[in-house]
């Protein structure tokens, strides 16, 4: 019997100090919510197109901001790539374009599109473009976050519907896209 009782404050005791330890268990802290992302462009061999993308969460989606230079005057395919590996000379490390859904390639305002399918840069006289627009499929979080992917500009226009790259020609530029800082 005195066995049996202190068998079961033995029980009580190591119970107590086990809550006790799990109250002083720090919490996990949340990680900070990611508002804005940068891609930095470098040449692939060959090419001397340069240039910087930014990524900004806003009301009704990320707003995607490119100024590229060195293009030749036209239109360019502009896509975010799968991996954010721009280690080949010709820039085919970053993959293809990424397509979570695993769905069919499309223009940027088509309803199904591979959530890397941005569309097309438009080159000026100066080999200058600029381009804005609130993508609604891109993310800076979750299963369609562009974080760690690659942003690409190609040679020739995307079609936006050659299957599966929009027939967008050899790659002149790639950047890792990484998360800005916010201010």
């Amino acid at each position: 019997m005195k066995r049996s009782m202190m068998l079961i404050a033995v029980v009580a005791l190591v119970a107590a100090m086990g809550c006790q330890q799990a109250e002083k268990a720090p919490e996990a802290k949340a990680e900070p919510e990611i508002t804005k992302a940068i891609a930095v462009l470098h040449p692939t061999e060959g090419n001397n197109v340069r240039g910087v993308v930014t990524f900004t969460v806003v009301p009704g989606g990320v707003q995607i901001v490119a100024d590229v230079e060195g293009l030749a005057p036209g239109k360019h395919g502009f896509h975010i790539h799968q991996f954010g590996d721009c280690s080949a000379s010709d820039g085919t490390s970053a993959g293809g374009h990424f397509n979570p859904e695993n769905v069919a390639h499309g223009g940027p305002e088509a309803s199904v599109r591979h959530i890397g399918d941005l569309g097309n840069l438009e080159a000026d006289e100066s080999g200058k473009a600029h381009y804005e627009r609130v993508d609604t499929f891109v993310t800076l979080s979750g299963a369609h976050s562009v974080i760690g992917r690659a942003v690409v500009v190609h040679a020739q226009e995307d079609d936006l519907s050659s299957q599966p790259t929009g027939a967008a020609g050899s790659r002149l530029a790639c950047g890792v896209i990484g998360i800005a800082n916010p201010k």
